[in-house]
């Protein structure tokens, strides 16, 4: 996505209406955030998703450009930019571009899904056959019959 899409002409769109440092707190910067509002409408998330996904998933913490051992932006602060896009009608529009730009390309990107495995150490198979047997094995015989 880094190459397909130019992020830079999106972020210029935007610019006008982003705060800017001096006013409060210091904002995240534009192409972070974008990054993080296309990411949340791509894998169809809540904003407290996305702020759990960026703290667990690597590589969308990467590709939203934040350092590994920095602040991220919670759920808050990404309703505030969806919210900023949304007031300056922008977020149509942008995704509208983006899916032109993808289509051109030749992709389609409707909906995505994450899967997230981890690999655990687990107790070896038990052997059902066995245990199967165990079952239905008869009693020892005592005396001629069965007990």
């Amino acid at each position: 996505m880094d190459k397909l899409i130019p992020w830079q002409k999106l972020e210029a769109q935007i610019e006008p209406f982003y705060p800017k440092a001096g006013n409060g707190r210091r904002p995240y910067p534009l192409a972070t955030m974008l990054r993080i509002h296309f990411m949340q409408n791509w894998y169809n998330m809540s904003d407290p998703a996305m702020e759990d996904a960026l703290y667990k998933i690597t590589s969308m913490h990467l590709f939203a450009g934040l350092p590994l051992e920095g602040a991220i932006p919670d759920h808050t602060t990404i309703m505030n930019f969806r919210h900023l896009l949304e007031k300056h009608k922008l977020g149509r529009k942008l995704f509208k571009e983006v899916n032109k730009w993808l289509s051109d390309s030749g992709i389609h990107f409707k909906e995505g899904t994450i899967v997230d495995a981890t690999i655990i150490e687990a107790q070896p198979k038990i052997n059902r056959m066995r245990v199967i047997l165990k079952c239905i094995k008869p009693k020892r015989e005592i005396n001629g019959s069965l007990d």
